[in-house]
């Protein structure tokens, strides 16, 4: 599961740029092989004086934390582009704001500890999860 969580102050991104860039991320995950339904994508308005960096408060910026567990970078390259796609995809959603303050990290996660409606999810690319990816929802296998 990829989980995105975006933490932004008020005027950075709009309802439909929200719908955009969720969309984007989502394609990008199930053209690599996973289900739609793995990706979340979470927005939080943050007030700028509950956003700080470097202690002081922030009046434009966004903060992105990314888990990945159904998938995990083998080796410092594979990392090093999964880290150029996210700067990619995120850049022209972010550049036009003058001012921004922005960055994001990604943390793989054991997969040991996911569970999908107290399913544990099948081994990727496996018969099970092509045909969760199928049917977009999870199944007992």
């Amino acid at each position: 599961m990829p989980l995105w969580t975006i933490h932004h102050t008020p005027g950075v991104f709009t309802d439909e740029e929200k719908q955009r860039l969720a969309s984007r991320i989502t394609d990008h995950y199930e053209k690599i092989g996973l289900p739609r339904f793995y990706v979340v994508t979470l927005f939080h308005e943050t007030r700028p004086e509950d956003m700080y960096v470097g202690g002081e408060p922030t009046p434009l910026g966004v903060r992105i934390t990314i888990d990945h567990i159904a998938r995990r970078n083998p080796d410092q390259e594979s990392r090093r582009r999964t880290a150029q796609w996210v700067n990619g995809v995120l850049q022209p959603h972010l550049e036009r704001n003058a001012g921004l303050h922005w960055e994001f990290s990604v943390d793989e996660t054991s997969e040991d500890l996911w569970m999908i409606n107290g399913l544990v999810p099948p081994p990727g690319g496996s018969d099970a999860e092509k045909l969760w990816a199928e049917n977009n929802a999870p199944s007992p296998y």
